[in-house]
């Protein structure tokens, strides 16, 4: 093997895309509906619809994807959305798993 196909096969191997991370929403008795409407709007960039059908399938599901992201990213909604639902006093449960 050359020197030139060992570098290539070593940039490839440096320049790997992250893996990516889903959002998920769990359905709680507490949280509202018009609460996770907001935050899917605000902070996920939804328009109301989608909005509104995520909404609809946390509470139907008792879970749903709400976006998918790198790590950082996913973690930064995770806190953001956890801190803003509990100074409003909502129990809301969000979770980070690696997306398949």
């Amino acid at each position: 093997m050359s020197i030139e196909v060992k570098e290539k096969e070593i940039i490839k191997e440096i320049l790997k895309e992250p893996s990516l991370y889903n959002v998920i929403f769990h359905n709680d008795d507490y949280t509202t509906q018009e609460f996770v409407i907001e935050v899917l709007v605000e902070i996920f960039h939804k328009n109301f619809n989608e909005a509104q059908q995520l909404m609809m399938e946390v509470h139907n599901k008792g879970a749903s994807v709400v976006g998918t992201y790198s790590y950082d990213i996913a973690l930064t909604k995770l806190n953001h959305v956890t801190r803003l639902a509990r100074s409003q006093g909502f129990p809301l449960k969000v979770t980070v798993e690696e997306a398949q």
